[in-house]
């Protein structure tokens, strides 16, 4: 019977998290596993213990969204996690496809250019698809980075600079993989996904270890700290919004006006504009 391990191993990770305490449970002793057991969530959700137990397993039962969402209650999954149950529980043909290469409107690129913010959009598994000049200055200049190496994730885990130009590396990196655990719950047939997840597992002993986490994130606003070598310490807020394309989403940052943040990105975005920038903060020509 074909299972769906992907499921099995979100819902064990959830239920291993929780003690009987956080669910009301009266608490007896010591436990030879972490967490709650099986009968006890299938008890929390209303749904007999053989069922939850093969829904654990990954057999290839058909839940309701009813159920579904009465074991997100059980486990107490956030938003993100309560949508990733059903990603990884829909009823699907799994096959390996390399879906064709996002694009962003024209109107879309006019709108970042036109921005004096720090813009980006990102697409399906954290791929860069565009950026504007102050977003250049701020985080890397992508636009002059082979195709195939303008990835958010990427970028964050394996390039050096980011580790220093990230006050909270360790924050966004970990944020960085719970996006494209999203992701690959979407899309578990997108080759390019796969690829990308098996190229940081190898090189990143942090992205193997925050993998096997399974935790979740859905992209949505806060805020980031950088210390830029040039303009020193800034602090941005930032607001994601779904652009009407599918899996495309527009990140703005913004600053507290008069702040010392605001004013060291107007310095940097006016110092990459002239001729005597430094390599690393011109515009690249566009492709």
């Amino acid at each position: 019977m074909p299972v769906k391990p992907a499921l099995s191993e979100f819902l064990r990770s959830r239920r291993e998290r929780l003690r009987p305490v956080d669910v009301g449970l009266p608490d007896r002793g010591h436990r030879r596993v972490p967490g709650l057991r099986r009968e006890e969530v299938a008890a929390l959700a209303g749904v007999s213990t053989d069922y939850y137990v093969r829904l654990e397993q990954g057999r290839n039962l058909t839940a309701s969204a009813e159920v579904l969402d009465a074991l997100a209650r059980a486990l107490q999954l956030d938003e993100a996690e309560r949508l990733h149950v059903h990603d990884l529980a829909k009823p699907r043909p799994f096959r390996r496809s390399s879906p064709p290469p996002q694009r962003v409107r024209p109107g879309v690129r006019l709108m970042l250019d036109s921005l004096d913010a720090p813009a980006f959009v990102l697409g399906r598994r954290m791929d860069i698809l565009a950026t504007n000049r102050p977003c250049r200055a701020l985080l890397a200049d992508f636009d002059a980075m082979p195709a195939g190496e303008r990835n958010h994730a990427r970028w964050v885990f394996l390039d050096p600079r980011a580790r220093e130009l990230y006050a909270d590396w360790q924050t966004v990196a970990r944020e960085n993989v719970a996006i494209l655990r999203m992701d690959a719950g979407r899309h578990p047939d997108d080759e390019r996904l796969a690829a990308l997840i098996g190229e940081l597992s190898l090189k990143s002993p942090e992205f193997a270890r925050w993998w096997a986490d399974h935790d979740v994130l859905v992209r949505g606003h806060g805020t980031k700290r950088y210390r830029h070598p040039i303009v020193g310490d800034v602090e941005i807020r930032y607001e994601a919004l779904q652009l009407a394309d599918e899996d495309q989403t527009l990140f703005i940052y913004t600053t507290e006006p008069g702040s010392s943040s605001a004013q060291a990105l107007a310095l940097l975005d006016s110092w990459s504009a002239t001729p005597d920038a430094p390599a690393a903060l011109r515009p690249a020509p566009r492709p």
